[in-house]
């Protein structure tokens, strides 16, 4: 499996609170910016769309906000 580019998301929190995330194969992976020792999140194409469609929607949003 070639490996690709870590990426992290341009409205990054300011005080590192973020992830990075790259494509693994078919397979997406997830880890924390700041903590690359503490392992990765593995999720297939579907996982990762699931995901992405919940943020979309606000369904992670804090009702803090």
């Amino acid at each position: 499996m070639s490996e690709t580019q870590w990426h992290k998301a341009s409205a990054s929190d300011v005080q590192g609170q973020c992830v990075e995330v790259r494509r693994q194969g078919s397979m997406v992976q997830v880890r924390d910016t700041k903590n690359h020792d503490a392992g990765t999140l593995l999720f297939s194409p579907a996982e990762w769309r699931a995901f992405l469609t919940g943020v979309k929607a606000g369904e992670f949003d804090s009702e803090a906000q």
